[in-house]
């Protein structure tokens, strides 16, 4: 049967212990890890783009998206620590439901991380090229720093970002936490400075009309910036290469998402109540989409009549601090972004190596994608042919549609997870639970309802998108995935010495079991 193949808890920690990654992060770090890639794209970038979907309604739509965020947080916090392996969703999902939707949820995450990363390479380099024209009064052509849906070519920057995030992982995870941790402490005291300077000047009348475009501009603009929330789903992938990760995986996992919305609320409402953030219409008074060759246009009429709006920035907090009198200020922040929005294009590309790095260990993706670097002790190869597909995305693509897209996949996952820990709640209930999700009866469908209302909230484009994508898993899973899976050749794992050991295929026993090989 197609839903019958489960792999047990026990043998999953098995095949971990016997291939596994270096532990080497600890609570601290794993913190470090999720607010550097919460704290990106969805603040400095998606501002703007919220601004246009709901004008400061979006202040609600940073409830909503956070709100929704948190119950899947408190879901994943309790697999995290109860399967302190790699794998994210991916792996909590074949425990419970079976190899077909944990292959589904794989090959999803696949939109929310590799997809993400290219979207944030954008992020990065439209403030990086403002900071560079603002500071050395230079125009650089759009031709080589915008793809073509974004009126250019090619965005070699985004590209060049790509590139040195990826050989920043291919070198190891501890020299990547370390610099990340630097790249963390830049972003929170420019994301502190901005809040100083914009809160005590803020205008209260900035912020009417505050629904411009009614309730379904806020959900629209939800469904947007829960791009900004979702990395902190990519701390769990971390699990096999963290100290401790029934106590410290809880921590870095909760620690880090309620530290980044309070950012989030402050920075949102210091734009608001500064410069303003009501939506830009077209000259017939038609609303137009944020990324669109329409609202382009219509910006470049505003800023010929000498007016300008946060929707038309691609650099939205150092555009509104030179709005209110601090232009160097704001050339700094622009500096501090374009240091800082790479831990975000680390920690995502960070996830995604590690989803393909387990589902190839499960035999579900080419053998080759497992292989470990004898030196540096990660899993090169697909970091390697990540960095290229992430590089491709960020050339070609704007970031609205990017980060629109990875939303698809990451509330596919995330349904998937609270479904996953509400399920092994009754069918195993004995397991050891270091933390337990509060209140799991209504935590768990508040979270999955929650999932299902915002990508409903997705436009049409992007649904009929992850559909297609979903097809196309589907054909791969029963053109090559579902013949060489380890579960459905009765290949059994057990823990063993030596992480370049294959798994061995054992006879069936009658009553026979795996034992479990539990992480030092």
């Amino acid at each position: 049967m197609i839903f019958g193949r489960v792999k047990p808890l026990d043998a999953i920690l098995a095949t971990a212990e016997k291939k596994s990654l270096h532990r080497s992060l600890g609570a601290f770090q794993l913190t470090m890890l999720g607010i550097g890639a919460v704290i990106g794209t969805g603040i400095f970038v998606l501002t703007a783009e919220a601004a246009q979907k709901a004008g400061p309604g979006m202040m609600l739509s940073f409830v909503i998206a956070g709100f929704v965020c948190a119950v899947a947080a408190l879901c994943y916090a309790e697999m995290a620590a109860m399967v302190p392996v790699s794998g994210s969703a991916y792996t909590y999902s074949y425990a419970v439901m079976g190899e077909l939707i944990a292959w589904m949820v794989g090959w999803a995450l696949i939109l929310e991380y590799a997809v993400a990363a290219g979207a944030v390479s954008v992020g990065w380099s439209g403030y990086v090229v403002g900071l560079i024209e603002h500071t050395f009064h230079l125009d650089i052509p759009d031709l080589l720093t915008r793809g073509p849906f974004d009126g250019g070519m090619v965005n070699l920057p985004a590209m060049l970002i790509a590139a040195l995030v990826t050989w920043l992982l291919v070198i190891g995870t501890k020299e990547s936490a370390a610099v990340n941790a630097v790249l963390v402490l830049i972003k929170v005291a420019a994301l502190t400075l901005f809040i100083v300077l914009a809160l005590p000047v803020i205008n209260m009348d900035k912020f009417t009309p505050f629904a411009p475009l009614g309730f379904s501009g806020i959900s629209a603009a939800a469904a947007s910036i829960f791009f900004a929330y979702v990395g902190f789903d990519a701390v769990s992938t971390a699990a096999e290469e963290t100290k401790n990760p029934q106590r410290n995986m809880p921590i870095g996992l909760i620690g880090s998402l309620g530290i980044c919305t309070i950012f989030y609320m402050l920075v949102a409402a210091g734009v608001i109540g500064t410069v303003g953030a009501q939506p830009v219409a077209g000259p017939a008074g038609e609303v137009l989409a944020p990324g669109s060759a329409a609202l382009s246009q219509q910006c470049a009429a505003l800023a010929a009549a000498g007016t300008e709006a946060v929707t038309c920035s691609k650099e939205a907090l150092a555009w509104t601090l030179r709005e209110i009198g601090w232009p160097q200020i704001g050339n700094l922040l622009g500096l501090a972004a374009g240091l800082a929005l790479p831990s975000v294009i680390l920690m995502m590309m960070f996830g995604q190596t590690r989803i393909f790095f387990v589902m190839s260990r499960d035999g579900l993706l080419p053998a080759m994608f497992s292989k470990v670097h004898p030196t540096y002790k990660t899993p090169y190869v697909i970091t390697i042919l990540t960095g290229i597909f992430v590089a491709l995305f960020a050339a070609f693509f704007p970031v609205g549609i990017l980060a629109d897209i990875s939303n698809s996949g990451t509330l596919f996952a995330f349904a998937a997870v609270s479904i996953a820990v509400l399920q092994l709640r009754k069918t195993d209930p004995d397991r050891k639970r270091p933390f337990r999700t509060p209140a799991i009866i209504v935590t768990a469908p508040i979270a999955i309802l929650g999932c299902l209302y915002l990508f409903w909230s997705l436009g049409v484009e992007t649904k009929l998108m992850f559909v297609g994508w979903a097809a196309v898993g589907l054909l791969v899973y029963f053109g090559y995935s579902r013949s060489r899976s380890h579960v459905g050749r009765g290949v059994v794992d057990v823990a063993e010495d030596g992480a370049g050991i294959p798994p061995q295929p054992v006879p069936p026993m009658p009553g026979a079991h795996t034992p479990g090989g539990q992480d030092a």
